[in-house]
């Protein structure tokens, strides 16, 4: 298994970004590209302290990998945003 850091590179803070962590308590993340599902799910648990409920993927046209983190309700997407000094 892989480490989690080179797992997941970095999060995203784009307006559309900050919308789904309010609106649908998501946070979105580019992954290596090689990185799978499950390999990201644990990954983000370890590294932001969170219950993920669902992992979705796409690959952009610069050749990155995006994943969209649905997280549990009782641990706002926000909040964890704030705590890794995104917002």
């Amino acid at each position: 298994m892989r480490d989690s850091y080179d797992v997941i590179i970095n999060p995203l803070t784009t307006e559309k970004a900050v919308k789904l962590m309010e609106s649908e308590n998501k946070l979105i993340v580019i992954t290596a590209r090689k990185s799978k599902k499950q390999e990201i799910k644990n990954a983000a648990e370890k590294l932001f302290n969170v219950k993920v409920i669902r992992v979705n993927t796409m690959i952009l046209t610069n050749g990155k990998k995006k994943a969209y983190l649905t997280l549990d309700k009782s641990t706002p997407a926000i909040d964890v945003a704030t705590q890794l000094g995104l917002i």
